[in-house]
């Protein structure tokens, strides 16, 4: 370490003296001063610490672009103080080097290679880049000025600070590895299908789950006002909602089927539809209606204006074979799946992150969710196609979802014939460390316990007591086996989002 840059010590030393001579014969004026605040506004990083405090008030990629920094600024800090410094001792420049008026005071009493400075400016600079390209050149020029303070105020010596701006680059680049790249996430997207379109309701059966999230009488009486000659059904509490649905669904004069209800009841009428060749008009009555958010029938009023223009879009679904182990439940059972399914403590951390998010907003919600969710609980023991696991988490989406971690939010398109895959696994040593490491800085789906796959069939199988399988939000206790199949594109569903021919 005693060459630099290919040069011998008295060659870089020679170099060193001839450019700060050259910065010397500078004459005195405001950039003095400027330099000198700056130099001290960047000491034990303050300076990267308050700009990362006003990036994190920006939700999405300021945010974790601040986060991104301050990793990165933290590895160059350590590494530079812990190792180099001690392992390379270096004088700083003396006064007779700088006028009196330039020169740092007090003189730092630590080794002069490399500089501190410098590696946290070029670390969290470029940290930042990493995830937000526009942000970081901004920073940019602030950190090429701190790192020229450290030797304009005769802190260091140039060399100094070139080792010390490798090192943050290094730094930086090896915490990239640790929070990749995301990968982009596609704009919405549909695929045309063939449906009437229908105005007053004529040829409508609407089949209504009163159990349903947001279901009041007016819900009734809206929805008579809006489809005056549409059947509509009302599916009391303690009847089949199946048996009722199909029923709706095989009324003489039915072209389309409506329901309204949560994910579960959407999930049985889309089966309906698929079986009696119906489009499907989904009416956001659940307490989430992730299904028709994803369609963007986020009120009544898309779904009334799809349906009135005749806009519909073929979309995927699941079909989930049940081979149930409990002696008082029957078996096999089949379900839809039209969103998401899950094993192990998915749902625990979703609810306490809904829990959370109205008052912390997603990213930390998310975070503190994760903590406590990933440090309370064990793990399930299964097999995943054969292959034997210890898991947190076994989630598939009907589709890919964004972002690629632990809580996936969105899912632009709806038939690209996939299951999303996702396993956080306890096989690996020190697993809970390694979860709980790679949710505080953001990196879970790089991370050795994550395992993100797509397959278009998936087989999971209960290994000892039956699994509690979750489809939709909806708990199906007492499972010894799970077949999941991707039917593809043999849903068509109304849709008020634009399509692509």
């Amino acid at each position: 370490m005693r060459r630099f840059l290919g040069l011998g010590p008295k060659h870089v030393s020679r170099l060193d003296q001839f450019l700060v001579r050259a910065i010397s014969r500078q004459p005195q004026g405001n950039h003095d001063d400027f330099f000198r605040r700056l130099s001290a506004a960047a000491t034990k990083g303050k300076l990267w610490f308050g700009i990362a405090g006003m990036m994190a008030t920006v939700p999405g990629k300021p945010r974790r672009a601040a986060l991104h920094g301050l990793l990165a600024l933290g590895v160059a800090s350590g590494v530079t103080n812990l190792i180099f410094k001690k392992a390379l001792p270096r004088s700083r420049p003396l006064p007779e080097h700088l006028p009196i008026f330039r020169f740092v005071h007090p003189q730092p009493i630590s080794s002069s290679m490399p500089s501190g400075h410098s590696a946290s400016a070029v670390a969290f600079a470029a940290g930042v880049t990493f995830v937000s390209p526009v942000l970081g050149l901004t920073l940019a020029p602030l950190a090429a000025g701190v790192a020229y303070s450290r030797v304009h105020t005769g802190a260091h010596w140039p060399s100094d600070v070139v080792f010390g701006s490798a090192l943050g680059a290094g730094a930086a680049l090896l915490t990239r590895t640790w929070w990749p790249a995301k990968p982009p996430e596609p704009k919405p997207r549909r695929t045309p299908a063939a449906a009437p379109a229908i105005a007053d309701g004529e040829g409508l059966g609407i089949a209504v789950n009163v159990l349903g999230g947001s279901y009041s009488p007016e819900t009734g009486e809206l929805l008579q006002v809006v489809f005056p000659k549409a059947y509509i059904h009302k599916i009391a509490e303690g009847e089949d909602v199946a048996a009722e649905i199909n029923a709706v669904a095989t009324r003489p004069g039915i072209v389309a089927l409506g329901v309204w209800g949560g994910d579960g009841t959407v999930g049985t009428a889309a089966a309906a539809a698929v079986e009696h060749s119906l489009p499907l008009l989904v009416l956001p009555g659940g307490t989430l209606n992730h299904f028709a958010r994803d369609l963007g029938t986020s009120s009544i009023e898309d779904a009334i204006d799809a349906v009135t223009n005749g806009r519909a879009a073929l979309v995927d679904f699941g079909h989930v074979a049940l081979e149930r182990g409990l002696p008082d439940m029957p078996e096999p059972m089949v379900l839809s799946m039209l969103n998401t399914a899950s094993v192990g403590v998915y749902p625990n951390l979703v609810r306490r992150r809904e829990r959370l998010q109205p008052a912390l907003g997603k990213p930390l919600a998310g975070l503190l969710a994760s903590l406590r969710t990933f440090a309370a609980n064990s793990p399930t023991t299964l097999t995943v196609d054969g292959v034997r696991h210890k898991l947190w988490i076994l989630y598939m989406g009907r589709g890919r979802y964004y972002p690629s971690d632990h809580a996936p939010l969105r899912r632009p398109v709806l038939d690209d014939g996939v299951f999303d895959v996702r396993m956080i696994t306890a096989d690996e040593p020190f697993a809970r460390a390694r979860l709980l490491w790679a949710v505080v800085t953001g990196t879970v789906a790089a991370s050795r316990v994550t395992h993100l796959t797509e397959a278009t069939t998936v087989t999971v199988e209960a290994v000892g007591q039956p699994l509690v399988l979750a489809v939709d939000g909806e708990p199906k206790p007492g499972v010894r086996k799970a077949q999941f199949t991707v039917k593809n594109r043999e849903l068509r569903v109304y849709s008020p989002l634009p399509v692509e021919d």
